[in-house]
């Protein structure tokens, strides 16, 4: 490959375009209006204008995508997350135009993209799963027996779904015609399919996910895991790797599975399989994301493999260089996604003018950021103005390095989830390694922000006042001819 379009925006598409400019490969890049100027942009060697900001109207537009690229020469196109990545006809549209999709194959995107054919595919592979339906419902009568033989509480799931939508917990009979109701009108108004099916919920799981990688060769392998529990509206706001609970027998135990997965759909590239475990350490498949996670950094800081690099090695046809043996856990590493949201306020995203924007740096601490100093958040997609990602040798160290970099990220003029990752990472059940997915409406609350930042205003007055104190002093042995006599200030000051 010597040219590669990235079909995204922001930070995602100047992480790709950096690994893919370090393999001695050009980049192309499309933008809407919105991001006329934004770094990604100005990084690209080439730039396709597509529209206007609304993502309709831009970086949904999958075909003329694809005539930028034809026109330009491009030999592969990366699409990132979100987006096109998950789109099974875009991909399916980018190798009939005789160009790499640097990603798996239609078929494979189609399969697990439905939660249903993705179950099918984990029970035909002895993959652990919760009690529930194999095929869509659409009648709530129906629906309603087969929660009663499951057990309450159930959950109803969009079968086209993600990030949420479509997906209701139903607690007791008497709520569960009206909630599948809620359910298929959300899945059809989010997805265009209004399929839905019921699973056994398991109240405060963990959110487990594993990250596999497979070559066009039948290697398949598996890249450890991503302890992601830590979640706002059912989408995670921290991640980090290794788990701080699995033992290596349940890390191997998971590892295959996500592997069985992966060759249920003939795998290819980067892919997540995600789990829930119960508090006996027992795992249930959930689903498989076949595109890069935003998470990948924290992979990549305990393995020292670039996912992005992986991703192109496989689309070009290569051997993966490495097997399930020589992959070993480096240290810890904690990753915190910074949105524009206010955690204040029932986490509301929130726009405007960059007006400080300075990210940390130093040994272990990498932020990947989409914007610079004075630039606009826009109201047309994902609030996540950066994601920052620290490395220790340990658990304990990586939750210090992190504070320390949240201490050293100066952000002004927006809103954002500093302050709560902060929160999070002092609090005793994340320390403790003691959580699971109810962490947020179980522990957190607008009020222990101001309580975290009065106890640093104290702080700093109290520091102030002992500076103050401490020049006061030095000032008055330098003046006062009573004080200090023989002192080493004194002594000083006569010698001048």
């Amino acid at each position: 490959m010597n040219k590669i379009l990235v079909a995204n925006r922001g930070e995602i598409a100047l992480r790709i375009m950096r690994s893919v400019k370090e393999m001695g490969i050009k980049t192309v890049a499309v933008y809407s209006e919105a991001d006329r100027n934004a770094p990604f942009v100005r990084f690209a060697d080439e730039a396709v204008l597509l529209g206007p900001p609304l993502s309709s109207e831009s970086y949904l537009l999958g075909d003329k995508i694809i005539e930028a690229a034809i026109s330009l020469g491009v030999d592969g196109i990366h699409p990132g997350y979100g987006f096109l990545s998950e789109n099974a006809g875009f991909a399916e549209k980018v190798e009939a135009a005789g160009i790499t999709f640097i990603g798996p194959s239609p078929k494979a995107i189609e399969m697990m993209g439905n939660k249903l054919a993705a179950k099918a595919a984990a029970f035909a592979y002895d993959v652990p799963m919760l009690p529930g339906t194999k095929e869509p419902i659409h009648n709530p009568d129906v629906a309603k027996g087969i929660a009663d033989e499951i057990g309450y509480p159930v959950l109803i799931k969009a079968a086209a779904g993600g990030g949420g939508k479509g997906m209701r917990v139903v607690n007791n009979p008497e709520e569960f015609v009206e909630q599948m109701e809620r359910a298929i009108s959300e899945a059809q108004s989010s997805f265009g399919d209004g399929s839905v099916f019921l699973e056994k919920y398991i109240g405060a799981p963990r959110h487990i996910e594993i990250q596999v990688l497979c070559d066009k060769h039948g290697n398949d392998l598996y890249l450890f895991e991503r302890e992601c529990s830590i979640q706002r509206r059912h989408q995670k706001v921290i991640e980090e790797a290794p788990s701080g609970i699995l033992t290596p027998d349940k890390r191997k135990a998971m590892g295959e599975s996500a592997v069985r997965i992966a060759k249920a759909c003939d795998y290819t590239g980067a892919g997540t399989v995600e789990f829930l475990v119960d508090e006996n350490l027992d795992f249930f498949f959930l689903e498989m994301n076949t595109r890069l996670q935003v998470e990948h950094p924290v992979t990549e800081m305990i393995t020292g493999i670039d996912l992005v690099k992986e991703q192109v090695k496989i689309a070009r046809g290569e051997i993966l260089a490495f097997t399930q043996e020589d992959l070993k856990i480096n240290g810890h590493a904690i990753e915190l996604r910074i949105y524009a949201e206010d955690p204040a306020n029932n986490f509301l995203p929130d726009i405007g003018k960059l007006i400080t924007y300075r990210p940390p740096n130093g040994p272990g601490i990498r932020v990947d950021s989409g914007y610079e100093e004075g630039m606009d958040i826009p109201v047309y997609y994902d609030p996540m103005i950066a994601k920052m990602t620290v490395h220790g040798a340990d658990r304990l160290e990586a939750i210090q390095k992190m504070l320390r970099a949240i201490d050293d990220f100066e952000i002004e003029g927006i809103a954002n989830t500093l302050s709560f990752g902060k929160f999070v990472m002092k609090h005793k059940e994340f320390i403790d390694c003691n959580f699971d997915t109810q962490f947020v409406p179980r522990y957190f609350k607008p009020e222990n922000l101001n309580e975290h930042h009065e106890a640093e205003i104290e702080a700093a007055a109290i520091w102030a006042a002992l500076m103050n104190l401490s020049k006061k002093t030095e000032a008055d042995m330098m003046t006062d001819p009573a004080a200090g006599k023989g002192s080493a200030w004194r002594k000083r000051a006569e010698m001048r």
